[in-house]
């Protein structure tokens, strides 16, 4: 048992991290082709929007949550103001939200991508599965709550945010883990899961996400076509 920590929480993290970055690289300098989110949009837009806004936000939101809320030492919060318990009770809650109405929209998806046969025709296995996968691992995470309001004063959370920064230093300590009840476990793993799956699902998208576009001046020039242009002399 004593292998199995030292590798999920040891090891695995750095597995993970390696298959990301290279598979992802792999796949946009092999298979560019495929380097898009395939959206249906076009099959049948109902559900689509309501859908897809509330999944995005909801994930972006969990995300960076997760990030600086696991990383970010306890003397900066502090510094703000903020005790271990009210860092506490503020993740358990903007958490619960946040996953809620994640969970809302990925209803919404799935729903409308397993019932509508065109757009189930049209779909991978792995678009499914990645689907499936982010949902299973959205419920761990709302089932995981009452554990959370239940030790208001943060002892996991300490332990889970101390495990993370050792991880980001190449220092990983799989036995702080050690007491840490078994759900947030297995949130953890399905989570480092995810970004081992990346590179061979459509979520590789997200590296082409066009940030760019947010700084494009609003107006653009749009010229007349020429008699060149439309085969006269």
């Amino acid at each position: 048992m004593d292998f199995v920590n030292e590798f999920l929480f040891g090891f695995f993290p750095y597995l993970c991290a390696v298959v990301f970055f290279l598979g992802s690289w792999a796949r946009f300098d092999r298979s560019q082709y495929t380097w898009r989110a395939q959206s249906s949009q076009l099959l049948r837009a109902r559900q689509l929007f309501w859908g897809s806004v509330l999944f995005h936000a909801g994930i972006l939101l969990l995300f960076f949550g997760h990030l600086f809320g696991l990383l970010t030492p306890p003397s900066v919060y502090h510094a703000l103001g903020l005790s271990v318990k009210g860092k506490q009770i503020l993740a358990a809650t903007a958490g619960g939200i946040f996953a809620i109405m994640c969970f809302v929209g990925m209803t919404m998806l799935i729903h409308r991508r397993l019932t509508d046969r065109r757009i189930r025709a049209t779909s991978k296995r792995t678009d499914i599965f990645i689907l499936l996968f982010i949902y299973a691992q959205l419920i761990l995470g709302i089932a995981g709550l009452p554990w959370s309001y239940a030790n208001l004063e943060g002892t996991h959370m300490l332990v889970m945010a101390e495990w993370s920064r050792s991880v980001f230093l190449f220092a990983a300590d799989p036995h702080l883990l050690d007491h840490v009840p078994w759900i947030y476990k297995i949130h953890i793993v399905a989570g480092m899961s995810l970004f081992l799956i990346f590179p061979f699902t459509r979520l590789v998208h997200i590296w082409s996400v066009p940030i760019w576009f947010l700084g494009r001046p609003g107006w653009q020039i749009v010229r007349r076509q020429t008699n060149l242009a439309r085969g006269g002399v």
